[in-house]
């Protein structure tokens, strides 16, 4: 992912906070119930961008401020650009363009990406949530990709959707375009766990602070790994594991937590 200097724009479209190793990100446009607009999408992959380099995180919660984690991308933004020459498709294009590459960044990032969801995360705002490596609802949380109750078919939100959760789960979600609750969205395998309404943030921060004592160099390996094999087939996927799994034994870190673990010590990690 290219690395982007955050302007004052941006800042005042996502902030960020770092605590011991955590940085959190929030979505901050709670007025547009923080709508993936193209200046939302590009403050948070230039954000995340500067976080992966920063080697005093460890790792990354992704929340939303006001009422709802993200409504998807922007209807006032799109229906704007069907009035340009083009009807829009040069915009369109450059729009989801740029969505697919911060929605792919998270995955790449070499460092644990959690979504704390309060409210809903609809359309793009569910492949966001779909797209984050782990997720923490709270229990009034709702979810929904509904593109198709105004004649929008979800297809990019189901990119991420389809490999979070089942097929067919993915589909009743694109085809009804229902609101589902936080027991739905956990039982399809799209959240990790439901919290009390309101402690959906805590949770994740508190996760995050478990995962960043981990080393940092077995957690990047560790994540690019897994995916990097999860859509191979089988045999292709035990052999690039298998090459991860040499390589992070060569690292110091796994030399130190392997001897920490026989001395019955806490191990000290020096990331490499």
């Amino acid at each position: 992912m290219q690395l982007e200097s955050t302007d004052a724009a941006q800042l005042a479209l996502v902030r960020r906070d770092v605590d011991a190793g955590v940085a959190t990100l929030t979505l901050d446009s709670a007025r547009s119930r923080n709508a993936l607009s193209l200046a939302m999408i590009e403050a948070i992959d230039a954000a995340l961008g500067e976080l992966g380099a920063d080697p005093n995180v460890r790792a990354i919660v992704i929340a939303g401020a006001g009422p709802a984690f993200s409504s998807g991308h922007d209807l006032r933004e799109l229906m704007a650009h069907r009035n340009d020459p083009d009807r829009g498709a040069a915009f369109y294009a450059h729009l989801f363009a740029r969505c697919s590459q911060m929605m792919q960044a998270i995955s790449q990032l070499p460092k644990p990406v959690i979504a704390a969801i309060e409210g809903v995360a609809t359309a793009a705002g569910c492949q966001l949530v779909a797209a984050c490596d782990l997720a923490i609802a709270g229990q009034a949380a709702q979810f929904a990709t509904p593109g198709v109750a105004i004649g929008l078919f979800c297809s990019t939100p189901l990119v991420a959707v389809g490999r979070a959760v089942s097929r067919k789960h993915a589909l009743e979600m694109a085809f009804t375009g229902a609101l589902y609750g936080a027991a739905d969205a956990e039982r399809f395998g799209l959240i990790n766990r439901i919290v009390p309404a309101g402690a959906a943030l805590a949770q994740a921060q508190a996760l995050a602070r478990e995962i960043a004592a981990r080393s940092p160099a077995t957690l990047a390996l560790g994540k690019k790994a897994f995916y990097d094999q999860i859509e191979l087939p089988l045999g292709e996927a035990y052999k690039r594991a298998a090459r991860a799994m040499i390589d992070n034994l060569a690292l110091r870190d796994a030399g130190e937590g392997i001897g920490a673990f026989l001395e019955k010590r806490s191990p000290h990690w020096d990331g490499r």
